[in-house]
């Protein structure tokens, strides 16, 4: 069957291959049957009006070539409508796709599954009118996220891994208060995140088990502990091993509000803004090509 899809594409992405990626993920697409719009804005607000009206003239698929930020992108158009999203990967964490089982490291494969169109319909998280589909980081891991996103080298998950090592020393615990499901509570952590899938950073499992299509959010708290004892843990993020560790704790929610001092909270990566924030999950907002 043919069906009409926009592929939203940035430049910059796969380390300066994108355009020659996008004319092969066209190729295949084409190749396929599917008739494809390429949709390419100068910056992030111009991508966005793009999708968005892609979306809105009712455009079967639209399609994010790029990074968890070029996903943010899309999912800001998609949410809450009747138009599919597929993925084809190029960034460099690419976790959205990491979470659905979505070829990575293979474009043309990621287009494979975009043309075959199996969905699944998954939640995505609202924080105010802006929507995410990974994980908000607000706290440890957001000042690595900055730190990442400043580096230049390495490309891949290396990045956060060294972004980690620079950021911790100098770090210290975080008040929050957090209204969970309007139960509030005041903790003190090294980390806390509010997840819908259980990756991000380019890998790191922190929100291990947490599930897209639950209708709930996991919130992931990380207590204080030595930055000896962080260390020693730090490489079980990578198979979820951590979530057995004393200092971690899961609660999960239907919408929860984070406050904490001098906090700047990142969602897919990209920048959201200064706690406080407060984040629903939104049932079944979107369907995905997996």
């Amino acid at each position: 069957m043919t069906r009409d899809i926009a592929l939203l594409t940035n430049p910059a992405a796969g380390r300066g291959h994108a355009h020659r990626v996008q004319d092969e993920v066209v190729v295949r697409l084409r190749a396929a049957g599917h008739e494809v719009t390429v949709l390419a804005g100068a910056d992030e607000q111009e991508s966005v009006d793009l999708a968005r009206k892609a979306v809105a003239d009712g455009v079967d698929t639209l399609v994010a070539l790029g990074g968890d930020g070029m996903l943010h992108q899309a999912v800001q158009a998609v949410a809450g409508t009747s138009t599919r999203l597929g993925v084809v990967p190029l960034g460099t964490g690419n976790d959205f796709a990491r979470s659905l089982g979505i070829p990575r490291e293979d474009p043309l494969g990621a287009a494979d599954v975009v043309a075959r169109g199996a969905g699944r319909r998954i939640d995505l998280a609202r924080t105010g009118e802006r929507w995410f589909a990974t994980v908000m980081a607000a706290g440890f891991d957001a000042a690595v996220n900055e730190r990442a996103n400043a580096m230049r080298w390495p490309h891949g998950d290396l990045r956060y891994t060294l972004a980690t090592l620079s950021v911790l020393p100098r770090w210290s615990a975080v008040p929050y208060t957090l209204a969970l499901d309007g139960v509030e509570r005041r903790v003190d952590a090294m980390l806390l995140a509010v997840a819908n899938t259980d990756s991000y950073g380019g890998g790191l499992q922190i929100p291990a088990g947490a599930l897209p299509d639950d209708g709930l959010l996991d919130v992931i708290i990380i207590k204080p502990t030595s930055k000896l004892e962080f260390l020693k843990v730090f490489p079980q993020v990578r198979t979820g091993q951590h979530v057995n560790h004393p200092a971690f704790e899961r609660v999960r929610v239907r919408s929860v509000t984070v406050a904490a001092p001098n906090v700047i909270a990142y969602a897919d990566g990209e920048r959201l803004g200064a706690l406080p924030l407060t984040v629903e999950c939104v049932a079944g907002a979107v369907e995905v090509l997996v």
